[in-house]
């Protein structure tokens, strides 16, 4: 069961937050925990539900809570001071606040520096390789993109080196340098610009998703020749569950409050409507589109012109996606005999092979899961656009995972560049990457960044709850 108000629910003047200016209207966010049912715990203030089970924290904001805006519902609340193990939570739409971790910023510099020595094996050791009537054929991480490029495709080939050798390269990198960066006597200038690349980098690292599409083409593989998985292969495996620990066990906030400190980060005071930082989260008073105090990121109260780039963007993705279904995505040729596949075939190959798990994994990475991201971008802008105020928790809740599951649809590509790799034996055995493969792989990249110009916050504030003071609704 989770429940559980830090404070009393609801608005009231307070102006314990550190900067918020007296006389502001505040919120409360939501904590939970998890704990033990021990009757030590209940004398430390914290009500028990049921073992291991999520607990609600009694103590009252202080002077030490911060406000934050909430990134989905543009609700402004205040953030008591966490132990390690609580989450702060939205207490309008649930959306994760904060999530404190102990020794959050040292155990994920030994995550990311871990992952880089890593991601230095996983790329330049060997991944699969391939024996087919005698004929040996091995390939690495980091020849994939090549393998495209000789194809003449290039847009698959910045692709792929893009979303799986420089995006987690760079994040792991910064990750790394940000965290060194703060324990130095003199900590660089550039640390808030670092930690916002890393930010944005976060969604484009695709090594989970790489390792999925590498298990794809390995399985389709075996059922033709004989396959030998590679050292490479392992190790990426274990970077894969590096970098989600990573993820998993930073912590933003106090990551930023860390940058703000060797900063020396002024009072949030200033004139203006009271906007909350897209890139670090600082709440404070200022005039859009200038700098932050933080990050140097510029104020922005909304994404500008948010419903028109993601309409454009969704019409585009859209177009492209009846292509990417009726072309081609690969060519496999067989003793001199073609036999092109689209992603509909690639499926009814799976199948056929009595692969129903895999054929289930990818009709819905490639073929679901596009066609419900198109439907729901568009529902979501939609209701905006005719102010609904109905369902608006439940329209949150599809806009997170819209824009968690899309990168997901990567599967094909990824396992498309495996095979191109591998399969190079002339009129033996050869795959020919087709312009399907290009058309979806614009329709996946369009629908991403569709779901990052749409600011989830337009829909409260269409309905009439914005939470911000000087904030308009776009629709």
């Amino acid at each position: 069961m989770r429940a559980g108000i830090a404070g009393q629910a609801g608005r009231r003047n307070w102006s314990g937050p550190r900067g918020v200016p007296a006389g502001v209207h505040m919120c409360y966010a939501t904590i939970h925990q998890r704990a033990a049912a021990h009757p030590w715990n209940a004398r430390r203030g914290l009500t028990i539900w049921s073992e291991m089970s999520d607990i609600a924290i009694q103590d009252l904001p202080g002077p030490n809570a911060t406000m934050r805006e909430c990134p989905e519902c543009g609700l402004f609340q205040a953030v008591p001071a966490m132990r390690p193990g609580q989450i702060a939570e939205c207490n309008r739409c649930g959306a994760l606040l904060r999530r404190r971790r102990r020794d959050a910023l040292g155990t994920t510099l030994a995550f990311s520096v871990t992952g880089l020595v890593l991601f230095a094996l996983a790329a330049t050791g060997p991944l699969l390789g391939l024996r087919v009537a005698g004929q040996q054929r091995d390939t690495t991480l980091i020849a994939l993109p090549g393998a495209f490029e000789t194809q003449g495709l290039w847009e698959l080939a910045i692709v792929v080196l893009a979303f799986t050798l420089l995006a987690p390269l760079l994040k792991l990198g910064l990750t790394a340098g940000v965290l060194i960066g703060l324990r130095l006597d003199t900590a660089p200038s550039t640390l808030a610009a670092m930690e916002r690349w890393r930010k944005h980098l976060t969604p484009w690292a695709m090594i989970e998703v790489f390792l999925l599409g590498a298990f794809v083409a390995y399985t389709r593989l075996s059922a033709m020749a004989e396959v030998q998985v590679g050292v490479a292969l392992y190790v990426l495996g274990a970077l894969m569950l590096t970098v989600v620990a990573t993820d998993a066990w930073l912590d933003e906030h106090a990551l930023w409050e860390a940058i703000g400190r060797r900063r020396r980060t002024p009072a949030p005071m200033g004139d203006g409507p009271l906007i909350g930082c897209d890139s670090c989260g600082r709440v404070g008073r200022g005039k859009p589109g200038a700098p932050c105090r933080r990050c140097n990121a510029p104020l922005r109260v909304r994404k500008p012109n948010s419903i028109a780039r993601s309409w454009a963007l969704l019409a585009a993705a859209a177009v492209l996606y009846i292509p990417a279904n009726l072309y081609p995505i690969l060519t496999l040729i067989r003793f001199g005999r073609g036999h092109p596949s689209t992603i509909i075939g690639g499926v009814q190959e799976l199948i056929e092979y009595r692969m129903w798990p895999l054929a289930l994994l990818v009709f819905g990475a490639s073929v679901l899961v596009p066609v419900l991201k198109l439907l729901s971008l568009a529902v979501l802008l939609i209701s905006t656009q005719r102010h609904a105020a109905k369902r608006l928790k439940d329209r949150t809740r599809l806009y997170r995972i819209v824009d968690a599951v899309g990168r997901w649809s990567m599967i094909d590509v990824f396992m498309l560049a495996v095979l191109v790799a591998l399969v190079r034996m002339g009129l033996l055995a050869s795959v020919i990457p087709g312009v399907g493969a290009v058309c979806f792989a614009a329709v996946v990249i369009l629908t991403m960044l569709a779901a990052f110009s749409f600011d989830p916050r337009l829909m409260w504030d269409a309905a009439g709850q914005t939470g911000c003071d000087a904030a308009k609704a776009e629709a």
